[in-house]
């Protein structure tokens, strides 16, 4: 059970010199610690000082320099789309909030009014919250799509486009646009062209949940190209961002709902809409965060900073992987660990399994899910070597 690991105390156990945690959801340092990114801080001294500012509500729909500024980086300034007028965005609580929107309107106007049998398929695994934001905005009918291929450590790409193709036509998917959670593990671009292919002859309708963008490659460009590319194939679709994980702003649950449209006149009705369903939800969002990550996006200096801080990120957990991998390589622990640095991403599916990650716990009091599942930001400098010679021994010593 992962939340009774999650709960665990290690103040219930022996004493030992080292206990790494690897169930955390957030960025920590080199030292564990969270990091509150520099532009963040600048941008925030900017915003106290600015005294043209007040705290009078923001329109229902949100603060629109951020809007409009958060759907240009994920599809990208030159976007057709944008230029068509045909995207528009919701501020939302959070990337949590933006799915949330997006599936109380998918559920009352997609494929027939107040439709709550349209199909909603999720990754198998997925983040286990996409399950219960489709089941509570009302859908009935949320099953999984073949995703990950444990014996391979990979991409189970057969499956997955086995389920595009058997699925009912107008079933809505959920896919993660990078650094897939929690396995690390996404299509590659010759990938992405297939399941769009097979999505576009099929009907299905693309909502996309881009979380880490920027933050899982140190590329903002590299991390939306299968958004962007979807985009260019001409689908209708969402996209819920978060800027939790990329601006560190993980508290003021700043969240964005992007929305391409068919044409500029369906997208007014599609606000229209979406301008009710926040009114009742959360009437009107929060300011702060929202002008953090505006006034950044909008000033070319700031921009600048702040994408040499996602990458510094971005860097730090690239060199976690190839360190991790290296280590257990050249302690000849049994089976490849190319999988640690094919995955991309905070996450990592080890390949250990249920006994071997209780090995882990019990014996070497390093603590992670039931599934193998780490956040690479628990490893450091000063732990990756204990953390090898116990997965080596995990490895070694329990079948």
């Amino acid at each position: 059970d992962e939340s009774a690991r999650l709960s665990q105390s290690p103040d219930d156990l022996p004493s030992v010199s080292v206990s790494v945690q690897f169930s955390d959801f957030a960025y920590r340092t080199d030292e564990g610690k969270p990091w509150v990114l520099p532009v963040v801080k600048k941008v925030e001294s900017i915003i106290v000082n600015d005294t043209t500012l007040n705290h009078e509500y923001l329109p229902i729909l949100g603060l629109p320099e951020f809007r409009s500024s958060a759907s240009k980086i994920a599809l990208g300034d030159d976007s057709p789309a944008i230029q068509e007028n045909r995207v528009g965005a919701v501020q939302c609580l959070g990337g949590t909030g933006a799915l949330k929107m997006g599936a109380e309107f998918l559920r009352r106007f997609y494929n027939g009014n107040n439709n709550t049998k349209t199909p909603v398929f999720v990754s198998a695994p997925t983040w286990e919250n996409h399950n219960a934001v489709f089941s509570n905005a009302g859908f009935e009918d949320v099953r999984p799509y073949k995703y990950w291929d444990a014996q391979n450590r990979g991409l189970d790409l057969a499956g997955f486009l086995g389920d595009l193709e058997s699925c009912p036509e107008h079933s809505i998917f959920v896919l993660h646009a990078c650094a897939h959670n929690p396995t690390g593990t996404d299509p590659t671009q010759e990938q992405w062209k297939q399941i769009a292919e097979v999505m576009m002859r099929r009907k299905l309708f693309v909502f996309f949940d881009s979380a880490y963008q920027g933050f899982a490659s140190g590329s903002l460009d590299k991390d939306a190209w299968a958004v962007r590319y979807f985009v260019s194939m001409g689908f209708e679709m969402l996209c819920a961002q978060s800027f939790s994980k990329n601006f560190g702003l993980y508290n003021e649950r700043v969240g964005n709902l992007t929305i391409v449209a068919r044409d500029a006149d369906n997208l007014k009705r599609v606000l229209s809409q979406m301008e009710k369903i926040v009114r009742t939800t959360w009437s009107n969002p929060p300011s702060q965060g929202a002008r953090v990550v505006a006034v950044t996006l909008n000033s070319p200096e700031l921009f600048a900073e702040w994408k040499d801080n996602v990458k510094t990120m971005a860097d730090r957990v690239l060199l976690m992987r190839a360190q991790l991998k290296a280590k257990l390589q050249a302690l000849g622990t049994p089976g490849t660990w190319e999988h640690i640095t094919d995955q991309i991403g905070m996450f990592s599916f080890t390949g250990l399994n249920p006994n071997q990650v209780e090995y882990m716990i019990k014996e070497k009091h390093i603590y992670l899910m039931a599934s193998g599942r780490i956040n690479m930001c628990g490893l450091t400098t000063k732990n990756i070597d204990y953390v090898a010679e116990s997965i080596h021994e995990a490895v070694t010593s329990v079948q």
